[in-house]
């Protein structure tokens, strides 16, 4: 859940009832759209980002069935049928409540309302949205993915050979180590085993280990629940908790914190957690695919990294070849990249110039598959043709001298640093104040992009 203010609109006739909710709620950490009528409420859900709405079924045309709230209650569910809706009814009526939750409400509460149980249940239908809410996102975006097909091209040896391993272990629950250069389609990868198993019909969870500091570490992929630190204004469901059942993708593992190693270590071995400020375990089975460009038996020689960590990770190891060692996939990949960006910017290019493919195949690509689809996506931006020249490809010259405006953003983080460090001889403290950054963060980009000090 986010650590935003949930957002709650209160829908009753009466000003003083509206009141005593919207004191209470703020209170508790909740944000309240306040209205008084049927039209408000209707008006409210359309123009308002809400999560939960919370409504009084009486209103004055009819104060003793609730029909005015139970056919407003229709209208909801037509705008938005997964909004929680959560009723009050001052009559107490079990077929009244019945009837609402007919009519699409997810709960109720009577008049008077009792404090703890009317925010208890606020609380856990904007948890239970928000849960919802990110597994369709999960799931649109997974599916938006896997239908990238490009990135998952096979027509060198070694790729082959890659993806041959890939759909044998696929169907298992084993974990896998995915390892390989920065742009080399790990997250792909990842997205194919997920795909080719059992749970593809459940959440895959993406999270980049490596860039969660060691106060957020635990609350990201644990959950935390209200009150466990200062800003803690809600519970949150963590990672772990939103892919069970599924796949959790722990991208650039190499870069996390050690002292919460033995915590994930922990969760790999028991499939138990404690969200942070809760004494209740929690249980989920969920699947974890690791990736790093980083060598991690040498960060476990170097302390950086649990040994045991490493090979509860590291079931099944599956290396990605650069692209410059799989150049015979250069111009099958480059098509297809063209024939996306082409429908995606509505240009009438259709193919590579002899020049250009010539170009592609002689170009080292440092930034491996993600610089090839940036440079095709720049060139398909640029082309004034049905047909791609080199001049449209704008490669960096390969002595080194290249343009930052020509790079990709990794690349421009890669040279300013390595600019910034040769100009202090190697010292880390004195290149971070000139980039602006801390020690540790400076120490994490050079693990991640395999530049060394000195």
């Amino acid at each position: 859940m986010s650590l935003a203010q949930p957002r709650i609109l209160v829908a009753d006739d009466q000003p003083d009832v509206v009141e005593a909710l919207r004191l209470l709620l703020k209170a508790n950490g909740f944000s309240v759209v306040p209205t008084s009528s049927p039209a408000g409420v209707l008006g409210a859900v359309e123009t308002d980002d809400v999560d939960v709405v919370l409504m009084d079924l009486n209103y004055t045309r009819d104060t003793t069935s609730g029909r005015e709230g139970l056919e407003l209650l229709a209208k909801l569910q037509q705008l938005d049928p997964q909004l929680p809706v959560v009723v009050m009814t001052a009559w107490g009526s079990v077929e009244g409540a019945v009837d609402a939750m007919r009519s699409g409400a997810r709960d109720y509460v009577t008049k008077p309302w009792d404090n703890t149980r009317l925010v208890t249940t606020l609380r856990s239908h904007v948890e239970l949205a928000d849960a919802l809410r990110k597994s369709r996102r999960l799931s649109a975006e997974n599916e938006r993915l896997q239908t990238r097909a490009p990135g998952m091209v096979a027509e060198s040896r070694a790729m082959k050979a890659v993806l041959e391993l890939v759909d044998r272990i696929a169907p298992s629950d084993a974990n896998v180590l995915i390892t390989g250069e920065h742009g080399t389609g790990k997250e792909v990868v990842a997205r194919r085993i997920h795909a080719m198993s059992h749970r593809a019909g459940k959440p895959f969870v993406p999270v980049n280990a490596g860039a969660l500091s060691e106060g957020v570490f635990e609350s990201e992929l644990f959950g935390h629940v209200k009150g466990a630190f200062t800003d803690a204004k809600a519970d949150r469901t963590g990672c772990f908790e939103l892919g069970d059942q599924g796949t959790l993708f722990m991208d650039e593992v190499a870069n996390m914190p050690l002292g919460q190693q033995a915590k994930l270590l922990r969760v790999l071995q028991t499939g138990e957690f404690h969200p942070v400020g809760s004494s209740r375990v929690r249980r989920a089975d969920t699947r974890v695919l690791a990736a790093t460009n980083a060598d991690l038996h040498a960060a476990v020689k170097a302390g950086a990294f649990r040994e045991d960590l490493l090979y509860r990770l590291n079931t099944v190891e599956v290396a990605l070849p650069p692209l410059r060692d799989r150049r015979e996939d250069v111009p099958a990949l480059a098509s297809a990249f063209l024939a996306t960006q082409a429908a995606r910017y509505r240009k009438p290019v259709q193919r590579f110039g002899a020049a250009a493919l010539k170009a592609l195949l002689e170009y080292p690509w440092p930034g491996n598959v993600r610089e090839l689809e940036h440079c095709v996506e720049r060139a398909v931006l640029m082309a004034r043709g049905t047909e791609l020249t080199p001049e449209d490809l704008v490669l960096r010259p390969r002595d080194g001298g290249a343009r930052v405006e020509d790079m990709t953003l990794e690349d421009a983080e890669r040279y300013l640093i390595q600019r910034a460090l040769g100009r202090t001889d190697g010292s880390v403290s004195d290149a971070a104040k000139i980039l602006g950054l801390s020690r540790s963060a400076l120490y994490r980009r050079l693990q991640q992009y395999g530049l060394k000090a000195s």
